[in-house]
């Protein structure tokens, strides 16, 4: 298809992958953890099942906090001031997680790092769905996602090779023997501090990319904006897009955020929606496969140095599927890969129970665990956050956007921290089982209320929507 207007590639995509950065960091900071895991609990003394769950769940209380900001700030301050804040919270995390000598402190940082990517998460798809063309939308929001899982893969590249450097390190090394082990002093810092170059970049490079188009004209700096959208598509997109926007704002809106709009009930009904959608991309279970993915490994058979490859391979397979998503987004829907996927992981939990049931361990429980990070990858991790981006008003966008983000914390909070409580009372095999079911129950009510979105604009979907 020929796009109608001129498009400025290089300046969009430069715009885009910026701000993607904040992706990317969260993606390395979601996942550091899991791999750092089995070194910083022997330096730490941890051995309750609390302690586990508040050290590998403490920065999501962060990240409920970075939503929360947002609900009120950024449909108020912007996108990108908030933006560049983040940049400056997941240098500081770095940097005061690796020097970290107290557990207390090691959470402090990990916290602070949590707002960062709570804000990130949230605002990274939104900038660039308000400054995307239409017709582009859908892989570019889904950049965002292809850097959160670049960081991830990173992440567990880090943590593997940095595990490697403690040669002395037995794989059947007991709990007092890591915490003495270089590994258990020193290697696990590096993890967490490695990060810090990749987050100065991000706050740098925020200063240089203008703010959300759509933000401006709301706020009625429309000179400014029409600058931006001439930029990315020549005079007459400018024109279009400022006719399309203003369409939809009534008057009395521009400099104005009303949260009460909120409760209207047509947006509650999207809210519903996009709450829904937040809780089913945690609930659905991928989060036990990345922060735990070391024990799952560990109970099918694997010494430590192969959990730590078998990670890796992990985030390979996330970084490769979001390319099927690149090629599927805005050709087959959004709606049509989320059934799709779902069904699959539906089908892979139920053999992943069975593999646990049966005690087949090793090589099955890769292959499915694989197997279940590509569908999720292709579908709910993107497409959450593409939705979120499309289906909200532009008078309260920012708003409504932090209200799913909030809820998809929650839920990824209650599952990590009440993760090692339900698994030693349901055991491995009634655990998958369990997400199976929610998948299977996803996958049915996107099928009956989740409406299609490819190919609109933000302001013909805000017409259609109500």
């Amino acid at each position: 298809m020929t796009p109608r207007y001129p498009y400025n590639q290089t300046y969009i995509w430069l715009i885009s992958m910026t701000a993607a950065l904040g992706g990317f960091l969260f993606g390395y900071d979601w996942v550091v953890i899991g791999g750092a895991k089995p070194f910083y609990e022997p330096y730490f003394g941890i051995t309750s099942a609390e302690d586990q769950g508040w050290g590998t769940s403490s920065a999501l209380v962060g990240c409920m906090v970075g939503a929360i900001l947002c609900i009120f700030l950024s449909d108020r301050f912007g996108r990108k001031r908030l933006l560049i804040f983040s940049g400056f919270l997941f240098s500081l995390s770095a940097v005061g997680t690796a020097l970290a000598d107290t557990f207390w402190s090691f959470n402090l940082y990990r916290i602070m790092g949590g707002v960062g990517m709570g804000i990130a998460l949230n605002l990274s798809p939104l900038y660039i769905s308000e400054l995307a063309p239409p017709e582009k939308r859908g892989r570019l929001v889904t950049i965002n996602q292809f850097l959160v899982m670049l960081g991830v893969l990173l992440a567990q590249i880090a943590n593997w090779q940095i595990s490697l450097l403690d040669r002395d390190l037995a794989d059947n090394a007991d709990f007092a023997a890591i915490a003495a082990s270089w590994s258990g002093q020193t290697g696990w810092r590096w993890m967490f501090g490695a990060e810090v170059v990749p987050a100065m970049l991000f706050f740098i490079l925020m200063f240089l990319v203008p703010e959300s188009t759509r933000w401006l004209i709301k706020n009625g700096q429309t000179e400014r904006a029409v600058k931006i959208l001439d930029k990315i598509g020549g005079p007459d997109y400018a024109k279009d897009s400022l006719q399309e926007t203003r369409s939809t704002l009534r008057d009395g809106d521009l400099g104005r955020v009303d949260l009460r709009e909120l409760l209207g009930s047509k947006v509650l009904k999207l809210l519903g929606i996009g709450i829904f959608l937040a809780f089913l991309q945690q609930w659905s279970g991928i989060n036990v496969v990345i922060y735990y993915a070391a024990d799952i490994f560990q109970a099918a058979g694997f010494t430590l140095k192969q959990m730590m490859l078998n990670i890796v391979v992990i985030g390979g397979v996330m970084v490769l599927s979001i390319f099927v998503t690149f090629a599927l987004v805005d050709r087959y829907g959004r709606k049509s890969i989320l059934l799709v996927c779902l069904a699959a992981m539906t089908l892979l939990y139920g053999g992943l129970g069975y593999s646990f049931f049966a005690d087949l361990g090793g090589t099955p429980v890769v292959i499915l665990v694989l197997l279940n990070v590509m569908f999720y990858s292709i579908s709910l991790a993107p497409l959450l956050w593409v939705l979120l981006s499309e289906i909200f008003p532009t008078r309260i966008r920012g708003a409504a956007i932090s209200i799913g983000a909030l809820a998809h914390w929650v839920g990824n909070f209650t599952l990590t921290y009440f993760f090692p409580a339900i698994k030693e009372n349901l055991g491995w095999a009634n655990n998958f089982w369990l997400y199976g079911a929610i998948c299977l129950f996803g996958l049915l009510v996107i099928w009956r209320v989740l409406p299609e979105t490819k190919g609109k604009t933000l302001e013909q979907l805000e017409k259609e929507l109500g």
